[in-house]
């Protein structure tokens, strides 16, 4: 008679896992956290605490993000994590949803430019630079009825104004920043943004389509650890605008402020920002590789016909250049 005796067991544990696959669980996790981390940036930036300048850091860095999503679907797939890809998808989904409106390129739906359109050009031209003439005779050759710029210091207003004078028959400039127009300027002053920096400027161009608000700025540096400065004169900037009594209201310059900063909603929530006439994002700076959008062109109660960025002199930063219905 045989006995038979049963055999007890050992309950799975991570020693007995195959390499490879504890790999694959490891990855999966990963990606899946990053995954889950991406879609939350994208959607709840501004939640980000300002803590030694993250916040800044982030909304900045923003539209780069995209660049993780690759790699999110790359390691869900040698996963084989139904999770984890499905967390990257989902990451691609709400990029696309938050970047790619603003990426579609304005000439697909914009309508041509009408006899009452009014072009408006703008540089920062780099104070040191020596090439603020360049820019200037760079930015009238598009023809632009108005033409701003930013960061001039004394050698390079006198440098602009000697190619621009005998163009625009209008102009006025205070601090670092200064406007030409070919039409009358009206009502202008230096714009008090909180400071008492000579870095804005407000005024009317009374255009034969009546008078339209234009307020140049040159917004205080942005660093990590170091923006009190400029979110104070962009907030200021929003006080302004939001007591113009101006149908058609223009805002442009050097705002030191990327697309997606936060210190800008109080802008935005007023004036809109058209998509680039080619397309992208239409980052400015820094000039010889552009990573970032710092120079604007706001708007309200017109349409915009066109909106790109331009090379211009030696400066630091690309021009703006923006040409709006003011029908």
């Amino acid at each position: 008679m045989s006995v038979i005796v049963p055999v007890e067991r050992a309950a799975p544990n991570a020693s007995s896992t195959p390499p490879v696959r504890r790999r694959r669980v490891g990855l999966a996790r990963i990606t899946a956290l990053l995954g889950a981390a991406l879609v939350f940036l994208l959607v709840f930036h501004t939640t980000v605490p300002d803590v030694a300048g993250l916040g800044l850091v982030v909304d900045t860095a923003l539209p780069w993000l995209g660049l993780a999503v690759p790699l999110l679907l790359v390691g869900a797939f040698v996963a084989r994590s139904r999770a984890a890809i499905a967390t990257a998808v989902l990451s691609a989904l709400v990029w696309g949803i938050v970047f790619v409106p603003s990426m579609v390129p304005l000439s697909w739906t914009a309508a041509a430019p009408s006899d009452s359109s009014l072009t408006v050009a703008s540089q920062n031209v780099e104070a040191g630079s020596g090439t603020a003439a360049d820019s200037a005779a760079a930015l009238a050759a598009t023809g632009a009825e108005v033409v701003a710029l930013q960061e001039m210091d004394a050698e390079s207003r006198d440098a602009a104004g000697s190619v621009l004078d005998a163009i625009y028959p209008y102009r006025y400039g205070v601090g670092t920043v200064g406007v030409w127009s070919v039409f009358p300027i009206e009502n202008a002053q230096m714009l008090d943004l909180g400071l008492g920096w000579k870095r804005g400027l407000a005024a009317d161009l009374e255009t034969p389509s009546g008078p339209v608000s234009i307020y140049v700025v040159h917004a205080a540096s942005a660093r990590p650890a170091a923006h009190d400065e400029r979110d104070a004169m962009l907030a200021n900037l929003a006080d302004h605008l939001a007591r113009d009594e101006n149908d058609r209201v223009i805002a442009i310059g050097d705002f030191n402020a990327g697309s997606s900063d936060r210190a800008l909603g109080a802008v935005t929530a007023q004036l809109s920002e058209a998509n680039q006439s080619e397309g992208g994002f239409g980052f400015t700076w820094p000039a010889v590789a552009p990573v970032v959008r710092l120079d604007h062109v706001f708007q309200r109660g017109m349409e915009v016909v066109s909106n790109t960025t331009v090379a211009a002199g030696g400066g630091d930063h690309l021009a703006v250049v923006a040409t709006l219905d003011l029908q």
